[in-house]
């Protein structure tokens, strides 16, 4: 039977893209969700993953060819027989599964989202020899945002874990295989050697650029060593290369590993380091380290501070939080007032709301907020969509939820994207005052902090009023200042006066 291999989905307002790399040739076995290969569109690189296993027939479009969304990219012939080359062929070579007389199950790794190519195993649940059953939990993954869990796909022994803990491993990897007796798994614990190295070697610069890139590093007279490629297995993108180009510094902080970003680290005299404790940073750790450093040196970032007496806010929270429980069945918490604010006020300033791209600058008729959430692992922005359009008790179930979420390590890629503005609410943690990092490529981000008595002149008599202070971050390559302290005097002017929001004043 033959299969049709189309270009997916690839975002809001993206048309097209550019076949940038095939990794199969026509006549290869592939398995099901194996990469076939990698589209280019002007801001993302996405996976096309092979829609049944098969052997990859025609390839219609070609590498460097442009294609439009659900174009036909190539055909392959579906069938269980020919399924099984590949499989072996995603399976690490050092440690392939083997038979062991029973029924053997590959224990995969699982659609890790969008543009996600890697992850790194950071806990097996499980040993070599335990039973499972079917839906367990057996491992857990870390990518650069969201913890993975794995579950068993089938009920059995696990016979051989391939990917041990640390190991990084790609997306149609193999992690273990489930099967067979106990006495068979024993080569496994020499086999995970060789297959935690594998991994490791394909993280370099293995592939073959994107025509695109080359292209325009000829045109920029760039060389392969100046670009950090983001590709899979370090190809070198578009995207790499307009970077690198309009920021060289920018690029070179993120080339560098995070470890070398600093200073090299002064000899430790002996009696010291035997009292240190060295552990190896998350790549979720890693990730928000990189990406605050490359705010940092893109963003023409100031901040801009203002007070708010929180009198009114809380009297009303107070005079209505068991009647609001008691209908929507979520607490009135004081974030969906500033959410609402901040709405308020982008509307009047848009500018904050927008982004920079090349020489353009996009406004964003929405507001899809981020909410910067702790978790036992780091810092994320889970974002809620529409934000705008939302009422107290939807913006409330929202935060709560995902909230929990990104506690519980259960955030998508996809709910962490496309935010357009950052309110990130230090107070719970005791914060007086502080200065939000932008979160690129937004301009703009809030930051809340502790309500505190503090006495006031109110009237001509001074009294003791709940403050807090507010900061606000943003690019001033966009915003200037008089759209900055406009954007936090309204904010201050709608949490003071909460009836505002309900007359759009």
């Amino acid at each position: 039977m033959s299969v049709e291999v189309r270009v997916p989905t690839l975002g809001e307002s993206v048309t097209e893209a550019t076949v940038a790399t095939w990794f199969k040739k026509p006549g290869d076995a592939v398995a099901v969700d194996e990469m076939l290969c990698e589209l280019e569109t002007d801001k993302v690189t996405v996976e096309v993953p092979s829609p049944a296993a098969g052997t990859l027939g025609e390839i219609v479009a070609a590498e460097g060819e442009t294609v439009g969304v659900d174009a036909l990219l190539a055909t392959l012939t579906a069938g269980a027989a020919s399924a099984a080359p590949a499989a072996s062929k995603a399976a690490s070579p050092a440690a392939p599964a083997k038979s062991t007389g029973g029924d053997v199950v590959n224990v995969m790794v699982p659609t890790l989202g969008e543009s996600v190519t890697e992850a790194t195993v950071s806990t097996w649940f499980k040993k070599v020899g335990d039973t499972v059953a079917q839906d367990e939990m057996l491992c857990e993954l870390e990518t650069d945002k969201v913890s993975v869990e794995v579950p068993a796909p089938a009920a059995g022994v696990l016979s051989e874990i391939l990917a041990p803990e640390g190991t990084t491993v790609d997306a149609s990897a193999t992690l273990a295989v489930i099967g067979g007796s106990v006495a068979a798994s024993a080569p496994a614990e020499q086999a995970a050697p060789t297959a935690a190295a594998a991994p490791s070697a394909a993280t370099g610069h293995t592939g073959e650029d994107a025509p695109s890139a080359k292209k325009l590093m000829a045109e920029k007279g760039l060389s392969p060593d100046q670009v950090q490629g983001t590709g899979r297995d370090g190809r070198i993108m578009k995207e790499d290369v307009m970077k690198a180009a309009t920021a060289p510094a920018a690029a070179a902080a993120v080339a560098a590993p995070v470890a070398t970003a600093a200073a090299p680290r002064a000899p430790v005299p002996a009696d010291d380091a035997a009292r240190e404790e060295r552990v190896k940073m998350t790549r979720l750790r890693q990730t928000i380290a990189r990406r605050l450093k490359d705010s940092q040196n893109t963003a023409a970032m100031l901040t801009t501070y203002n007070e708010v007496d929180m009198t009114e806010v809380m009297a009303l929270r107070n005079e209505y939080k068991d009647l609001f429980e008691k209908k929507h069945g979520v607490k009135l918490g004081f974030m969906s007032f500033f959410t609402k604010a901040c709405c308020h006020a982008l509307r009047e300033v848009p500018e904050v709301n927008a982004e920079i791209d090349g020489t353009d600058v996009v406004y964003k008729n929405f507001v899809h907020m981020g909410i910067a959430a702790g978790t036992p692992s780091g810092l994320v922005v889970p974002v809620i969509r529409d934000a705008d359009r939302l009422s107290f008790a939807e913006i409330e179930k929202a935060i709560a939820e995902k909230g929990r979420r990104a506690r519980d390590g259960k955030l998508s890629m996809a709910e962490m994207q496309g935010g357009t503005f950052t309110i990130s609410n230090g107070g719970v943690y005791g914060s007086l005052m502080s200065s939000p990092i932008l979160n690129p490529p937004q301009s703009g981000i809030l930051g809340m902090h502790k309500i505190q008595d503090r006495p006031m002149a109110i009237n001509g008599q001074v009294v003791i009023r709940p403050m807090m202070y507010l900061a606000l971050s943003y690019d001033h390559r966009i915003v200037d200042g008089k759209g900055a302290v406009t954007f936090l005097v309204r904010v201050k002017e709608a949490l003071e006066d909460p009836r505002r929001l309900l007359m759009d004043l």
